[in-house]
């Protein structure tokens, strides 16, 4: 398949047919067929690459549509969970049990509220979506009471953190040997500030500060504003971002 780089060459390779013909027979004539096939292949070329945008295009809008079709899907399963879970307690009489399980439920929705407000939305979508993508890792996000990363971050940053927060969580998932039997994961994350800066706190065993995953990404970061740290726990790691003042 053409990919859009080599449409523009391909219509500017046509052009040399009619200039081989103005070397070899020049005259006003064929100077006027290279000028009409010049003209053409422009249009032409330009039309192909539009078209092949449009086409990539509505790929990824379908593949992100669907996405969140799945993300939608998942969280209505897991609260059609929680609702027949709680019926069985309230049925049973065990209402302490019962207080317990909505304490929990409210606390899921506050962190996810609080997740949708970060204010990247690679970083939100990224989150919700996890759980649609992952099934060997479970991510348990925290994040602090009224943080807005978009608003004390430029877009450029939010975009470095929502990238580095991905490669993070997969050389977690890649980099470690492999589960036992029927065994998930967990990594946990926060965000919160620290000293003016933004820091996002992974916490998770099995996670070696060699692994080439987790080395990949501190590269990455080396000429960006984010910072990687280890810290003394040996275990926890977290990416620091200054604060626009």
């Amino acid at each position: 398949m053409l990919s859009r780089k080599s449409l523009p060459l391909l219509a500017v390779c046509s052009v040399l047919a009619p200039l081989i013909l103005a070397l070899l027979v020049p005259g006003p004539v064929t100077v006027i067929i290279l000028g009409v096939w010049g003209a053409a292949a422009a249009t032409a070329g330009v039309e192909m690459t539009r078209r092949h945008a449009e086409k990539e295009n509505a790929a990824m809008r379908r593949a992100l549509e669907e996405t969140a079709n799945t993300a939608f899907n998942h969280h209505r399963h897991d609260w059609m969970n929680d609702l027949q879970v709680l019926y069985g307690y309230i049925r049973m009489g065990k209402h302490d049990k019962s207080a317990e399980y909505v304490e929990r439920i409210k606390e899921r929705a506050v962190q996810d509220s609080r997740i949708s407000k970060l204010g990247i939305p690679a970083l939100i979508f990224y989150l919700h979506s996890f759980r649609v993508n992952s099934h060997s890792l479970r991510l348990e996000v925290s994040v602090e009471d009224q943080l807005q990363l978009g608003a004390v971050m430029s877009p450029e940053d939010g975009e470095s953190l929502a990238l580095a927060v991905r490669d993070t969580v997969q050389a977690y998932q890649c980099g470690v040997g492999r589960s036992s039997w029927g065994e998930v994961r967990s990594l946990n994350l926060y965000f919160g500030m620290d000293q003016g800066d933004v820091i996002v706190r992974f916490e998770g065993s099995d996670l070696p500060a060699d692994s080439e995953m987790l080395m990949q990404v501190r590269a990455r970061l080396e000429n960006q504003s984010l910072r990687m740290e280890q810290l003394p726990s040996g275990q926890t790691f977290q990416i620091r971002v200054p604060c626009q003042t």
